[in-house]
């Protein structure tokens, strides 16, 4: 704790020291500090029409000027300033979870994923060349955004075209062979009809800074055009295309972390093991994880008056993904500490010997495809001495997921323990179509309608509710054991309705208190369209929702002529209809089960002074299962992959001569993994601090440099961990990157 208050207060110090003297420099300190502002006012979407402020929910807005500063380039890497939020989970088995796999207030939330407030669809990482801000919705978001995960949901918000003439852009170079380049254009093509045009564009092709053969390689355009800016109809056409070409990480194996023994009782010597190389590659050089992704929108606004608006959003986005990840379970079976005749040589008591089983090719052949239209209206309305604010909407989304089986990819010869070969020889390389896979698809029509009333200056009251009628369909082809193939259909149909009622009292025009209360719920096959006629699956259409309620009381805070915002918050999320096998008859399974995350989130955001900076955020959390089977590999009655204790901080202080300096902290708390009978793996990863730092140097008013060390101490820790504990990320150690920016 005292390197996060020394780096809160030496910035505090250094404006003492402070000599302006140079008028030019100053001017671009002045227009720095504008842009690297962290505050936001409100959240990106329609349906919340009051500021942050007076908004009774705990929201993270993460603002480009942030995520830039830290230079962050994907969803997952913008995220570590919400505390607590992050890709903790590396998958099942020999699978590993791909793109934004983000765990939330102890629930996986990637499948509640939105892009200008409609739902993204596709298991990819999502580059942020083209985001203005990243909204973090945490408790339901059932009545915001329909079915969704428990506890919360993210939405990212487009670049727009606007009426001003600018060009920005950078170049960035790093550890791990990055290389990346960014612009942004904006033209102003008629201003007196409010026509401009805006062009952002990425390439990057990057290696790891923590593993070997591991590549990030991608490129993306973004065009949009917006016309009648400034008048009463206003039209912003839309297009994002991006295509990646990486090579994907299965993680090491876990041997000699601590809590890891010997998974085979007739060699207990595997349990004094060292560690692998955290650099070492187990895959092979044909791994790939190719993405396209192409996404369309069109939005339309219209004022009918200053107190009626109405926003009609459509979407067609399709996203394909090729991937081959060559992976391992590090088991009994697969980890060869005692010699065989093909392998002679191994010696038990030495470990550069041993020899690790790569027996798992992992296929993805994916397309997903998403249809959208969304109708927004906003009608501000006076009745009596209440001001109410009413939103209404209407969403009509088809959404549809085809996944092709594959087969082949060759055989992949052991490798050995402590020396992978990624280069190891491959019997039969290409893969093919097997005929099997599966398709499904969910039509969803959804009404809604919220009112915030004022009464007086300083009580507010929200109330919504929404009604969602789905139909998921789901069509399996498999091989049959007798040649050809056979399917299964299965089909689930409902009504969800969902709400929230909050009361908001206002002690100053700058601050609130409030209490909220909300639902979600979650139908089967709501999170990947798959259905399942298993009893033991969660996806029977069968069985009743998931459903959530989330109570909530807060307060927040604009100190500092509203410069900086404070927000604090108690909550506590019910979970219940989860899945449960009978104790006594395992062939039956009820749906008693019971889950609960309460905790404390605090945050602070935006200015102390014009040129000091601060963005930081805690969070306390405390997991239950309260009906039902503990599933944590350390027996702990508390959900996985959710750290108990989490902390980010970043803060910035620009200098008068050009100079700006800057840097923060985060800590995650230790992370139980889940269970499914492994034995002599690590129950849980241990905690970690990890500190960066950022200095940046004015050149001209128009360039300026920017250095970013990241992982100064040089930490070594686990990012993610996967279910039986055999495999995990290991965190990126210390790293650097240098980026020139440019703006005219």
């Amino acid at each position: 704790m005292s390197t996060v208050l020394a780096s809160l207060l030496l910035p505090a110090a250094a404006a003492h020291a402070a000599d302006p003297q140079d008028k030019q420099m100053s001017e671009v300190v002045a227009e720095a500090t504008k842009e690297n502002d962290f505050k936001a006012e409100r959240a990106s979407s329609p349906k919340y029409t009051e500021k942050l402020v007076n908004t009774p929910q705990t929201i993270t807005v993460i603002k480009k000027e942030l995520f830039e500063q830290q230079a962050a380039t994907t969803l997952t890497e913008a995220l570590r300033n919400s505390p607590g939020v992050g890709t903790f989970f590396l998958g099942e088995n020999g699978n590993t979870n791909t793109g934004d796999a983000i765990f939330l207030r102890g629930f996986d939330t990637s499948g509640s994923i939105h892009v200008d407030g409609v739902r993204d669809v596709g298991s990819i990482s999502r580059d942020v060349f083209n985001i203005e801000q990243i909204d973090v919705l945490k408790g339901p978001a059932g009545t915001d955004t329909g079915r969704g995960a428990p506890t919360g949901s993210i939405n990212m918000q487009s670049k727009q075209a606007t009426l001003e003439n600018a060009i920005a852009g950078t170049i960035m170079g790093g550890s791990g062979s990055q290389k990346r380049a960014t612009a942004d254009i904006n033209r102003v093509l008629n201003a007196e009809n409010g026509i401009a045009f805006r062009l952002n564009v990425m390439a990057q092709d990057s290696e790891s800074a923590a593993r070997d053969v591991v590549k990030n390689k991608r490129w993306g355009v973004a065009p949009t055009v917006a016309f009648g800016l400034g008048g009463k109809t206003r039209a912003h056409l839309s297009y994002l295309h991006v295509k990646q070409d990486n090579i994907p990480d299965g993680g090491v194996p876990t041997i000699g972390l601590p809590g890891y023994t010997s998974p085979d009782a007739t060699r207990p010597y595997i349990s004094n093991a060292p560690m692998v190389d955290p650099e070492g590659f187990y895959g092979h050089v044909s791994d790939h994880d190719d993405v396209t992704a192409d996404m369309a929108t069109v939005r339309i606004d219209h004022d009918f008056s200053p107190a009626l608006r109405i926003q009609n959003t459509a979407r067609y986005g399709k996203t394909k993904q090729d991937y081959l990840l060559t992976a391992f379970m590090g088991n009994t079976v697969n980890l060869m500490t005692v010699p065989t005749a093909a392998y002679p040589s191994i010696d038990p008591a030495n470990p550069s010997t041993w020899m690790l089983n790569r027996t798992t090719r992992t296929f993805k052949d994916v397309e997903n495809r998403i249809m959208a239209n969304q109708t927004v209206v906003t009608w501000d309305v006076t009745t009596g001495a209440l001001q109410h604010t009413v939103v209404g909407g209407l969403e009509f989304i088809s959404e549809k997921q085809t996944s092709y089986g594959r087969a082949g990819g060759g055989v992949l010869l052991p490798t050995p323990l402590y020396a992978p070969n990624p280069d190891g020889s491959l019997d039969g390389l290409n893969t093919v179509r097997t005929g099997a896979g599966s398709q499904g698809s969910t039509d969803t029509q959804a009404l809604y309608v919220f009112d915030t009333i004022k009464i007086g200056e300083q009580w507010m009251v929200n109330a919504g509710v929404r009604v969602d009628h789905y139909d998921t369909d789901y069509v399996s082809t498999a091989l049959a054991t007798t040649g050809g193939l056979t399917a299964t259909a299965l089909n689930s149909s409902d009504t969800l309705t969902t709400g929230k009622l909050s009361v908001l009292y206002k002690p100053t025009p700058n601050s609130s208190v409030y209490a909220t209360v909300a639902s979600s719920k979650q139908p089967p096959g709501g999170a990947n369209f798959t259905l399942s006629s298993s009893a033991s699956s969660a996806a029977n259409p069968t069985l009743d929702p998931q459903e959530t309620t989330t109570k909530e009381i807060g307060t927040k805070w604009d100190f500092l002529e509203q410069k900086l915002a404070f927000t604090a918050a108690l909550y506590r999320t019910d979970v219940k209809n989860e899945l449960e096998q009978d104790p006594t008859n395992t062939a039956v399974y009820y749906q008693n089960g019971r889950k609960r995350v309460e905790g404390l989130e605090l945050s602070v955001q935006g200015q102390v002074t014009p040129n000091w900076m601060v963005s930081a955020g805690y969070t306390h959390m405390k997991t239950s299962v309260e009906a039902g089977r503990v599933v944590t590999a350390a027996g702990q009655n508390a959900l996985s992959y959710t750290p108990k204790d989490a902390f980010t901080s970043w803060t910035t202080y620009n200098f008068p001569f050009g100079l700006t300096v800057g840097g923060g902290v985060r800590y995650n708390g230790k992370l139980l993994r889940g269970t499914d009978g492994a034995v002599g793996t690590p129950a849980y990863a241990k905690s970690y601090w990890v500190a960066d730092a950022m200095a940046s140097y004015a050149l001209t008013k128009n360039v300026d440099l920017r250095l970013n060390v990241y992982n100064l101490a040089d930490e070594e820790y686990v990012a993610a961990i996967n279910k039986s504990g055999y495999r995990y990320t290991p965190g990126t150690p210390r790293s650097a990157s240098l980026t020139a920016n440019f703006r005219f």
